[in-house]
């Protein structure tokens, strides 16, 4: 109930803090003036040599006063302002110059650091007088306002302070949603850059750190990056939703969460087995049974991809969270012109679900977007829960649900695609799983077996940084992006060229001027395996590598960051009789898991190289990477139980980048368009007759 003594006792209370306060301050200025004209007197004293009984007062009229000349007064105001505390040596120069005694130049900066403490006292002392007369006006105006309000249920005087029991139950209510909006819109501010609700755009994309920066360069990040390794120039700007379409977007994603908790924790009947295929499927009437809002029917024509998959991770469950969190993508995509990227405009929610576990989940927001372009691709409630383990491991279960019109899949990638490993949750975890490999790589101090020119921890570090920048500017220019335009140079064949071309300019990562890119898909009726080791492999590069010109390939140096053999960067060096070549390394990076396999390369100055070895920045090292992805065919292997990379044919994509001019406004030539094509086909047809020679 309202107490009409509370305001007077406010400021009452207020008045009597300033009034002690003014007290004190003019008591402090007389105990120090006294102090140090006692001091003063003091001196003068000892000055004038004569001794004073010690019984005997001290009469006031033999009191001598000393008079600073104007000189010395302004020389020591220009001291204090430089040194309001000076030592004993200064004090001693001081009242050499002055003609004083050094305890007459104590006592004066004693006196004017007192007077300076008392002007500031005085000036705080009517700031705080200021404040109390704005404070007591407040309340003579809230007090007034109390006394005039009315309820508005009635038009009666109102009750202050009581509240029915409903009144507070929603008020409470009211905060805790305010809460929630309030900390999913965070998120998005933190992670987005805008201040708006949960929205960051997920994976396969361009992230602005990398993931190999945890090692000492910064904050990791990136984690499945584009879904066949790091991305490069695909992520989007998409407007922000409206005000209007906050609350939708948080309904969407609360019941987004908690659609995938069940999907991940769920058995049969909602996931079965078939015979036929060693994935779990998803039960289609039975999910629509459980889960009937959802985000609307499938568009006709299109094709749903569901599925589940888990696996323990060498990384803390925080720091897995933080990652997820921090990677934003549109663009899922395959290392190959032949598969269409997947974009997608979603939101991303985060929660934490019980004491040790979280989850992370996606779902789609095209319904917001009425009047955009109609999607090809769209994410049913997607995502992963992340367990903490013993020994700073994490399990995650991650589940893939999606629906896609793919019908311009080529048709050798169609298998692929339908059999989720393109990009389904078996290709989410090995990535996800890949690269915490890679971190925890980067994180290690000393590696047995590993020798060469890289000597030092922050070499070896600097090397995997540049490596990693490679194998992001390959994967981010070899797919189907919308991003990127491919001219296929002859026929309607899977194993056409295709070429684009960029400029680079003012990019310290690229060397300016015109780069072409180049390529081609094919299948090779040769285990994934096979191909993997015959490409990754330096004593057979001579065999498919037209640049070398014959010459040996020398491995200098060996970096592992994987458990698997084939997980690792190399520095070759080739001993050509070409002197152009002389002050040419390559850069070699394989990487390998049940999903995929990469070889990527790209040739580096030798004196560049070299600041690198050293530890040095490595984002000023000009690149054109080149390489190989290598995919299943999408074929099961003979037992029926798994699809293994050693079983099965391969789906190879080789690309080049080659720079054809120096010039960046140059235009391009018909004659560089036909060297690169001759270069890829005769590469090609160089590969095709090693690794399919061999199988015979």
């Amino acid at each position: 109930m309202y107490q009409p003594n509370m305001f007077e006792s406010h400021h009452s209370l207020l008045d009597m803090v300033g009034h002690k306060e003014m007290e004190l301050g003019n008591m402090m200025k007389d105990d120090e003036f006294e102090s140090s004209r006692s001091a003063t007197e003091n001196l003068e004293g000892l000055l004038s040599g004569e001794e004073q009984d010690p019984n005997q007062r001290p009469s006031k009229k033999k009191k001598k006063y000393h008079r600073h000349t104007q000189h010395q007064i302004q020389e020591m105001e220009n001291f204090f302002k430089e040194c309001p505390h000076p030592d004993d040596k200064q004090r001693k120069e001081l009242s050499r110059r002055l003609t004083l005694a050094p305890l007459q130049v104590k006592f004066w900066f004693q006196n004017k650091r007192t007077q300076m403490k008392a002007h500031h006292e005085r000036t705080e002392n009517q700031q705080l007088r200021s404040d109390n007369d704005k404070l007591r006006a407040d309340n003579i105006r809230f007090k007034e306002a109390l006394s005039n309000a009315s309820c508005p249920n009635c038009g009666g005087p109102a009750a202050i302070g009581e509240m029915s029991f409903d009144e507070q139950q929603l008020r409470i209510e009211n905060a805790r949603l305010r809460e929630e909006i309030d900390r999913i819109s965070a998120i998005a501010a933190k992670y987005v850059g805008k201040p708006l609700i949960t929205y960051p755009n997920n994976v396969s994309q361009t992230m602005t750190r990398s993931p190999l920066e945890m090692g000492g360069f910064g904050p990791q990040s990136g984690i499945v990056d584009n879904m066949y390794g790091p991305p490069g120039d695909l992520l989007r700007s998409i407007a922000p939703p409206n005000e209007a379409d906050k609350p939708v977007i948080v309904e969407l994603a609360v019941a987004a969460m908690e659609e995938l908790i069940r999907m991940a924790q769920a058995g049969n009947p909602l996931w079965v087995h078939d015979s036929h295929n060693p994935t779990e499927i998803l039960n289609k009437e039975e999910y629509f049974r459980t889960f009937p809002r959802g985000i609307g029917p499938m568009p006709l024509g299109w094709m749903s991809e569901a599925s589940r998959e888990s696996t323990i991770v060498i990384m803390n469950h925080m720091n897995l969270v933080e990652i997820l969190m921090d990677v934003m993508a549109a663009e899922f995509q395959v290392p190959s012109p032949l598969v269409p990227t997947r974009e997608n405009y979603f939101v991303r929610y985060c929660k934490q679900h019980g004491e040790d576990t979280w989850v992370i989940v996606d779902v789609s927001l095209d319904i917001l977007r009425p009047n955009s372009p109609v999607p090809r691709c769209r994410r049913r409630p997607s995502g992963c829960l992340i367990q903490e383990q013993p020994n700073g491991y994490s399990k995650v279960t991650w589940v893939e649900h999606v629906e896609v019109d793919d019908r311009e899949v080529h048709n050798i990638y169609k298998a692929l695609v339908n059999s989720g490993i393109a990009f389904g949750a078996k290709r989410w975890v090995s990535a996800l799983d890949r690269q915490c490999e890679r971190l925890a790589s980067v994180m290690a101090s000393n590696i047995p077996g590993e020798a060469g020119v890289i000597t030092t921890t922050q070499g070896r570090k600097s090397t995997l940084k540049l490596a990693e920048r490679m194998v992001t500017s390959f994967c981010s220019g070899v797919g189907a992006s919308t991003a990127h335009t491919w001219t296929t140079l002859s026929g309607s064949g899977a194993d056409d060229v295709r070429v684009m071309t960029r400029k680079s300019m003012d990019d310290p990562g690229r060397p300016p001027g015109i780069v072409l890119s180049a390529a081609t898909s094919f299948w090779l009726p040769v285990p994934p395996n096979r191909v993997f080791d015959f490409l990754r492999d330096e004593n057979s590069r001579g065999e498919w590598d037209i640049l070398s010109n014959g010459g040996l390939v020398q491995e200098m140096s060996h970096i592992a960051n994987g458990r698997d053999p084939g997980n690792y960067v190399s520095l070759l060096r080739v001993n050509s009789a070409n002197s152009s070549q002389s002050n040419m390394l390559i850069l070699q990076e394989s990487c390998t898991d049940s999903t995929g396999s990469y070889v990527i390369y790209a040739p580096v100055d030798l004196a560049a190289m070299n600041v690198v070895l050293s530890g040095g920045d490595p984002d000023y090292v000009a690149l054109l990477p080149s390489g190989f992805a290598i995919l299943p065919d999408g074929s099961w292997s003979g037992s029926g139980t798994t699809m293994e990379s050693g079983s099965g044919g391969s789906l190879l994509t080789v690309a080049f980048q080659i720079l054809v001019d120096s010039v960046p406004t140059a235009k391009l030539s018909l004659g560089s368009v036909a060297t690169v094509n001759s270069l890829i086909k005769c590469t090609v047809e160089r590969i095709k007759a090693a690794v399919v020679g061999q199988g015979a």
